[in-house]
């Protein structure tokens, strides 16, 4: 019993931190930040593989937890993902048109 309670405090204290540390960047400082957030949510991500790996491996084998880390896993890689994407296209704002051929 108190392994799940162990699961569900990383898992509580993960979705604190990562709303502590994403509500704390200002709005127009966002983009140019994309980059150190997607490290962030890397780490939470790595936490949400920690607590699915940890529920296979107990004898929890809940449903509704496993449930519930795989779906933080796949909203944490969408989440990675599009974020080095959006930091690409910002990335690529900043870099010198070639000159038009005559």
């Amino acid at each position: 019993m108190t392994d799940i309670f162990a699961l569900l405090t990383v898992f509580v204290l993960a979705i604190f931190v990562g709303f502590e540390v994403i509500s704390k960047v200002p709005t127009t400082l966002h983009t140019p930040l994309m980059s150190a957030t997607n490290a962030i949510h890397g780490v939470v991500l790595v936490g949400a593989i920690i607590v699915v790996a940890e529920s296979f491996r107990t004898e929890i084998n809940d449903s509704a937890l496993t449930i519930i880390g795989i779906a933080a896993v796949a909203l944490g890689t969408i989440n990675v993902f599009g974020g080095f994407a959006v930091t690409e296209r910002m990335l690529q704002m900043f870099r010198k048109r070639e000159a038009p051929k005559r």
